[in-house]
């Protein structure tokens, strides 16, 4: 992998803003309208949850690791601005995602494998044909234009967690939440580094109820404030202590001294907050019905 996200692709030409990215989307419904009509989807980041429960569902009986997932998801979501969703099968793009991600991540799989493992989870909607997984994949490659290196925020969670005194706790919930962002068009929107200061953000603050939820969101203000501290009264100081208040103060006068967008921390901050009260109301079964109907009645599935 390239080691610098700065001169990477994915900066060049997977970094988008939201007005482009909407303009994007937007566009791809309103060449066929009619079909878009006919055929009514959940909400996007309902099928992203789904998109990744299935993926999981795979990776799982292939033992495919985490980052592989990872890079198979920004696949799917990379092919998915380009290409209007109901004029593919999700499922053999699913599969095919992650036996690229694998390939791509240095953890091949078979493509055999990967057909009989993705046709024994959705025998409904893949054939045993690897020649369609194959072609699904030149599709891929060719609409990402063969950009197919990912950089993760996993790495400057790593790096951060000594530098910011990071108790065991606190990196483990920075990686679950690392790990949900991936149900976001964050990947689409914003540098690594800053989803992952954004994880260690939250994981200081956030907590599984709705009043930590709240919390975090309120928490943020601090967040876009600390932009405008003075450099010399920003220090950490040299002592360190378990005290969740402090270290979000540690964390915050760190973002003051450094040259992260704090703005775009707040943002991602609140993107990730709203997904979570989102997906109360996700339903696997209304998207596996959804899906289930343009790909049945448009053939998709042969």
């Amino acid at each position: 992998m390239a080691a610098n996200y700065w001169v990477s692709t994915q900066r060049r030409h997977w970094q988008f803003s939201r007005e482009a990215l909407m303009d994007i989307r937007q566009g791809l419904e309103d060449e066929d309208r009619n079909l878009v009509q006919q055929y009514p989807l959940p909400d996007r980041r309902h099928l992203s949850f789904f998109f990744n429960g299935q993926l999981a569902k795979l990776g799982k009986r292939m033992g495919v690791r985490q980052q592989a997932l990872a890079t198979a998801q920004v696949y799917v979501r990379r092919f998915y601005s380009k290409v209007e969703i109901r004029h593919t099968n999700p499922y053999l793009m699913l599969a095919t995602a992650l036996y690229l991600a694998c390939k791509m991540e240095e953890c091949p799989q078979h493509i055999r494998v990967v057909v009989s493992e993705a046709r024994n989870i959705w025998p409904d909607f893949i054939i045993s044909d690897v020649s369609k997984l194959g072609e699904c994949e030149f599709s891929l490659i060719s609409e990402m234009n063969s950009q197919l290196i990912v950089h993760h925020p996993y790495r400057t969670l790593q790096e951060l967690q000594g530098t910011l005194n990071m108790a065991q706790e606190d990196v483990s919930l920075a990686w679950s939440i690392l790990n949900d962002h991936y149900l976001t068009d964050l990947p689409l929107l914003f540098p690594p580094h800053v989803i992952a200061v954004t994880a260690i953000f939250l994981a200081l603050t956030l907590k599984p109820t709705q009043a930590g939820l709240q919390a975090a969101a309120s928490t943020a203000a601090a967040l876009a404030s600390a932009s405008q501290l003075p450099k010399e009264t920003s220090s950490t100081g040299s002592t360190m202590t378990n005290s969740p208040q402090v270290k979000v103060q540690n964390l915050v006068s760190w973002l003051a001294e450094g040259e992260v967008d704090i703005k775009a921390v707040v943002d991602c901050s609140q993107e990730i907050i709203s997904l979570y009260d989102v997906l109360e109301q996700y339903s696997e079964k209304t998207c596996k019905e959804q899906m289930a109907r343009f790909v049945k009645a448009r053939g998709l599935d042969k």
